[in-house]
């Protein structure tokens, strides 16, 4: 079998997850009365100091939701360049909520608060487009995992307020970031108005994210759900697998991390350089480089013409990264 290293998307339920969903108790969520859904919503509203969550089926849809409760129709919001809500979610926060973006660029994802001044547009009457939020995103993706430091992000937040805009965190792999620094959640969701976390990535979930903010936000996001199509049934079997991630698969992501660390040396690459899970490598001959692992029965994937991602997570093992590390220092 073919050691896959595409995405952290692909790990499947362990055998006590899935113990977990069958014994799930469950009710209609959209009535407001799935009792494991609500039991995740309270919990991970705790975690990062917010009065309420709301499960949803995707992160693109938890995203959608978020920056809607801070963006209105004909504002923007201003976030880096390679940004997932900007670069991977197909233009939804333009075709469905009617927002613009600007954007920054930095070539790990980082805050850059002097571009974001000079970016920033207040309300000036019928000509100009106003700024009404900005997006971060921690662990960046496509910036190869990059974590944003908590002083950058708290720095980010004092602006915000100065200047009355809102604050969105993209956490879809905000629990690599804890792991790999330390800071807690509650000080995360501090810098920001609403938070956006995932469970299907490097917390083996098979479905899942949650928007977290304040009561209101979370009523609205409720609203705007239900309107997309998104409000579920008894979705609290998909729930237990998000509370059972929380309790089991958090603090092993720092397994994930020793791995890409492990993986970036075979590609010649600074292992101190990889924050957390993905690594970014430079290839002229991307779609080569990718085709050659294949052949050695390593799957890695392209995120352009002269780069390729490789990406731990908790189908992989260390015997995987190390057999995988043999097949890409070869090539």
């Amino acid at each position: 079998m073919a050691i896959d290293l595409r995405s952290d998307t692909l790990t499947r339920p362990t055998d006590a997850m899935r113990k977990a969903m069958a014994e799930a108790e469950v009710g209609d969520d959209v009535y407001g009365e799935d009792p494991t859904v609500i039991e995740l919503q309270q919990r991970v509203a705790a975690m990062f100091g917010k009065e309420d969550a709301l499960f949803t089926p995707t992160g693109s849809m938890a995203n959608l939701l978020a920056v809607s409760s801070l963006v209105q129709p004909g504002q923007e919001v201003l976030c880096e360049a390679s940004a997932h809500i900007a670069r991977a979610e197909l233009g939804a926060h333009g075709a469905l909520a009617g927002l613009t973006m600007r954007t920054w660029r930095d070539p790990r994802g980082q805050v850059d608060l002097a571009a974001i001044e000079a970016m920033f547009a207040p309300d000036m009457g019928p000509f100009f487009v106003r700024t009404a939020a900005v997006s971060v995103e921690n662990t960046h993706n496509f910036a190869g995992g990059a974590v944003l430091p908590i002083s950058d992000l708290e720095a980010l937040r004092a602006y915000a307020t100065s200047v009355g805009i809102g604050v969105h965190l993209d956490g879809a792999r905000i629990w690599n970031a804890h792991v790999a620094t330390g800071v807690p959640f509650a000080s995360y969701g501090a810098c920001a108005d609403v938070v956006s976390v995932c469970l299907s990535k490097g917390l083996g979930a098979p479905v899942g994210s949650l928007v977290v903010g304040s009561t209101d936000a979370i009523a609205e996001a409720r609203v705007r759900r239900k309107r997309m199509g998104g409000g579920m049934r008894q979705v609290g079997i998909l729930a237990a697998a998000g509370l059972h991630a929380l309790d089991h698969h958090v603090e092993r992501l720092a397994d994930d991390h020793a791995n890409a660390g492990l993986l970036a040396e075979a590609c010649g690459l600074d292992p101190s350089t990889v924050d957390t899970n993905i690594v970014v490598v430079p290839r002229d001959d991307a779609a080569a480089f990718v085709a050659g692992a294949r052949d050695g029965g390593v799957l890695i994937a392209p995120v352009g013409p002269k780069a390729v991602r490789i990406v731990t997570h908790l189908g992989v093992s260390r015997e995987d990264a190390e057999a995988a590390a043999a097949v890409l220092s070869r090539l």
